[in-house]
């Protein structure tokens, strides 16, 4: 009789399945070689199983995979824990150093958050049905400057960490030359937030690509009030994508 997985491993392999389908990792690696080069350095903040990592490093970049979830981060020393090019490290990235909380959704960990308002934008909204946050643990919290201090500046910057990236954002004081983040139709005001960081920073080309698709929503860069603007009229079933900002406008051309 073949042994039954408890319920956190079973979604940790509905995660690897989605993830690592045929045919993704040429996709991926096509995509992100327009951020990435030989040598490069990488910060992948929310690295879940690893598919952005192990895109980045087949590319030659070095990477910093930031996992807090503490099964995610023991699969992630499986995958790459002999590889010299990625640094593991097991926290949350905020807006400053110190301690919080992640909420864990057992059944399905793509969506563990430490952002309570994020919890609350999920309950009962369209296409969140279902989501139960039923663990929590205290983690220490890094910055993405306290990184770049360890590590080096990074060349491109990773954040998918559900409803936290205006956090991440606002413990970064430099700007890389590229770099993504997630946003949700559930809270377009931290994708707003996360876009004035941006700006702050000096980032002026912006474009974005929604859900898991690897495809520009847009020709040209826009800046980040058409860019909020366009976030704002979305449907709610887009449900989320992710922003990319670049110091070089032909990196996120269509």
């Amino acid at each position: 009789m073949t042994p039954r997985l408890a319920p956190e491993a079973r979604a940790i392999g509905r995660s690897l399945r989605l993830y690592y389908p045929p045919g993704r990792a040429a996709r991926l690696d096509a995509f992100h070689r327009r951020f990435l080069s030989p040598g490069d350095l990488a910060f992948d903040i929310g690295a879940h199983v690893g598919d952005r990592t192990a895109s980045f490093r087949r590319l030659g970049a070095r990477v910093v995979a930031v996992e807090p979830q503490p099964r995610l981060a023991r699969l992630l020393r499986l995958l790459f824990g002999r590889d010299p090019g990625v640094a593991r490290v097991a926290a949350l990235v905020g807006a400053a150093e110190g301690e919080a909380v992640l909420r864990l959704n057992t059944a399905n960990p793509t969506v563990a958050s430490a952002s309570p308002a994020f919890l609350a934008a999920a309950e009962g909204a369209p296409g969140w049905e279902g989501q139960r946050w039923d663990a929590a643990l205290s983690l220490p919290v890094t910055t993405l400057d306290a990184l770049a201090a360890a590590h080096g500046r990074p060349d491109f910057v990773k954040i998918d960490v559900e409803g936290y990236e205006a956090e991440a954002l606002a413990g970064l004081s430099f700007a890389p030359r590229a770099l993504s983040f997630e946003f949700t139709t559930i809270q377009r005001a931290v994708a707003e937030a996360a876009l004035r960081r941006l700006a702050a920073l000096g980032y002026r080309a912006f474009n974005a690509c929604l859900g898991e698709g690897m495809a520009f929503a847009h020709p040209l860069p826009l800046d980040a009030a058409a860019m909020s603007g366009w976030i704002a009229a979305l449907p709610a079933e887009a449900n989320s994508g992710d922003v990319y900002a670049s110091l070089e406008p032909g990196r996120i051309m269509a």
